[in-house]
């Protein structure tokens, strides 16, 4: 498996950048800390587990990206982080501080932001411009002049400019309704903001355009983020560690360069191949092959793995067990129960 020169040369760098953030961050505690969290609805004499049992750390600083498919749980995850659904179990900690109950809520006020995937529908359409990115301010309390001069510069930040301020909602693009919804999330200078699909809406180049000052704003700000997407292409310049899931599970989780150009989970892999960004393809030492497309509802009562049904490695073990999250390497983990024995075979050239 090899890159062309110019994707090389970046994906080394971008190594050498994610190595660097794991070892600044094993240094330091984590800026929220999530265990055993989970979150399940009522489905018929059932429950659905949405999320369920996950563990997870975001530092200060960094770019965490969430992936998996439509159903896995990544925006019941980013929700139950902003405050917006209640955990049925686990723990949740931002800096240090539990964020259960109403002193949670008041610690997370503010710390934490969001960028919905909906522009349209995150904005009040009876409120203008102004109105909206005023909003978040409430606790700061500004004198009105120096409110509407840090409006106006963020409204200049994110390519608007202060003309924009007295629009409303129905007044503007999606690409533009999606800026001040950036705004509206960095303007508090928050710790953390969670990007729910936030590009996803938007025409491809708007896309690139947004993205684009997405990192340019976490950079100059150091606000860590929780990058929820479906397309791994925007990952490499993106995000310093990737997070995937299924089926309200947590799979995979490690550094950017390592999970695309080593993926250890199949269900990873079969991400990674069924992408068409060429330099996303999967290692082919091992052949993607997929088994029941039909993806189940995991419900609480669900036994073994919840990937077994389209897995093309499974045995009775993964059935019956569910896997536990192993450290194949530092920073590196990953939920399998062949997980060693699928690298056996990758270094021998494949299953017969």
């Amino acid at each position: 498996y090899s890159h062309p020169a110019g994707q090389r040369d970046a994906l080394l760098a971008l190594a050498f950048r994610s190595s660097r953030q794991l070892a600044a961050t094993v240094m330091t505690s984590p800026l929220l800390s999530l265990r055993k969290l989970s979150c399940h609805f009522r489905q018929g004499r059932d429950y659905l587990a949405a999320v369920d049992d996950v563990s997870l750390d975001i530092f200060a600083g960094e770019v965490l990206a969430l992936v998996g498919e439509s159903g896995s749980g990544k925006s019941t995850l980013g929700r139950l982080i902003a405050g917006l659904e209640e955990p049925s179990f686990g723990e949740m900690r931002f800096q240090g501080q539990s964020l259960a109950g109403r002193r949670g809520l008041k610690h997370q006020r503010g710390a934490i932001q969001m960028v919905f995937q909906d522009s349209y529908a995150s904005l009040d359409p009876r409120m203008r411009t102004v109105d909206s990115l005023a909003e978040p301010l409430r606790d700061v309390r500004l004198p009105s002049d120096a409110l509407r001069k840090r409006i106006d510069s963020w409204l200049d930040r994110v390519g608007l400019g202060a003309r924009f301020a007295d629009r409303f909602p129905h007044e503007l693009s999606g690409g533009q309704r999606q800026r001040v919804g950036i705004a509206r999330a960095f303007i508090a200078e928050p710790k953390l903001v969670i990007c729910d699909e936030a590009v996803s809406a938007l025409d491809v180049s708007v896309q690139a355009q947004v993205l684009s000052l997405l990192r340019d704003i976490q950079r100059d700000s150091g606000t860590a983020m929780l990058f929820i997407t479906h397309d791994l292409a925007v990952l490499p310049s993106l995000a310093d560690r990737i997070a995937v899931m299924y089926l309200g599970e947590l799979l995979e989780l490690g550094t950017t360069a390592a999970l695309i150009n080593a993926p250890m989970h199949p269900y990873t892999r079969q991400l990674l191949a069924a992408h068409p960004e060429p330099n996303l393809d999967a290692p082919l030492a091992l052949p993607v092959r997929t088994g029941a497309s039909e993806l189940p509802l995991p419900l609480s009562r669900d036994r073994g793995c919840r990937f077994a049904n389209r897995c093309p490695y499974v045995d009775d073990a993964c059935r019956l067990t569910p896997p536990v999250s192993i450290e194949k390497d530092a920073g590196h983990f990953a939920a399998c129960h062949r997980l060693t024995e699928i690298e056996a075979v990758a270094a021998s050239g494949g299953f017969d």
